[in-house]
Formats: structure tokens, sequence, C-alpha cells
């Protein structure tokens, strides 16, 4: 059984969330918040499910949102960093989605193509590289470049802006809530990818 089926109609420009879409790193990603939430505040926990029902969040978001839900006031701009820097540490076992990441190697030699990610772009472009698209994806959004990052279409809008192509016909694909909700209310149709592969 494929891992997604694409919807019927042509489309003029294609926009992949990067975790959990093109690359499988979530797992990579949640170690690492643990890790570095523990150098702050041993005694956090960061429930799994609510990880990944958080996909697509902004690596800031999420520490915001663990504050409000723990009471606390970790900063989050300073965990956030310590966050990716043990996520860089252990990049190297991230994989390729090999679907996801084949189509859009095909379709990007005739279509606009862009990546709209709530992680940081020197993360997101060096987890590209080592997924072997470091070349594909010259268009990166990220929450860097909005004011509001996913569940709101902004950035989704910005991808869009920067391909040249209308809205309504872009293709979004993604595996976190938060992107879907967001691609859906730019007025883009989605691919939903299964986050948890394992």
């Amino acid at each position: 059984m494929p891992l997604f089926e694409l919807p019927k109609r042509p489309f003029a420009g294609y926009i992949f969330d990067c975790d959990g879409t093109l690359a499988d790193s979530m797992p990579v990603h949640f170690h690492a918040w643990c890790d570095a939430l523990k150098s702050f505040h041993p005694g956090m926990e960061f429930d799994e499910d609510l990880y990944y029902s958080w996909a697509g969040v902004s690596t800031q978001g999420v520490v915001e949102r663990l504050n409000e839900i723990h009471g606390t006031d970790l900063d989050p701009a300073v965990v956030a960093h310590r966050k990716e820097d043990y996520y860089l540490e252990r990049m190297l076992s991230v994989q390729p989605i090999p679907e996801v990441v084949d189509f859009a190697r095909a379709i990007s030699r005739t279509h606009p193509v862009s990546v709209a990610t709530g992680g940081w772009r020197r993360v997101a472009g060096e987890t590209l590289r080592l997924i072997g698209l470091g070349d594909v994806f010259s268009i990166i959004v990220t929450p860097e470049d909005v004011e509001h990052g996913k569940p709101a279409p902004d950035m989704f809008l910005l991808a869009a802006q920067k391909m040249g192509v209308p809205p309504r016909d872009c293709l979004v694909f993604e595996d976190g809530e938060q992107g879907i909700i967001g691609a859906r209310a730019a007025g883009m149709e989605v691919v939903v990818i299964p986050s948890r592969l394992h």
C-alpha cells in the first residue's frame, strides 16, 4: 500500500514540510527535546503523544506551550538553541522518507517546489542536505520569515508567493496537525503523511 495518494487534479507548485514528511527525523527531535528539557528542568516530562500532536509548532513555540502546561518560565530562545544543538549532534541517524523524497525530486524537475517547516533554517538546511535534497529546495520558509507560524497560514502563503504560484494551485505535503490546519487555512489541498512511521 502506498504511503500517500495524490489528488486527481494537477497543481502548479508543491510545498513540503521537512521533519516527519521528507525526513524521518521526528524521533531524533523528540530525544533532543527530552535531553534539553532535563538540562534546564530535570523534573519536566514531555509526553511523546503530546510531542507528536504538536508537530509543526515552532521550536520556541514548543517551549512556550510547555511553560504554560508546567507553570515554568524557561527561556524559549535559550532552550530552543540547546535542543537544536542536541539534534544536530544526533542528526546523522536521520533517514529520508523515500516515497516523499523521490516524489519531491521528480516533481522539482518540472514544477516549483518549496519547504515550509516549523524548524529553524540552519537545522532544516542541514536535514535536507543529509537526506540528499540540498540541491532541490532553494525556497525554505521557516517561522523566522513570518509573524505567525503554523497553524497560521502565513508560512504556506509566503512559500506560494516565493514560488510564484497562487495558493489554490499549491499542493502541500504535511505530517503534523498544525501544518495541515495552516495549509488548509491558506486555501491549499493537503497530502497527509503518517507522522509515526515506527
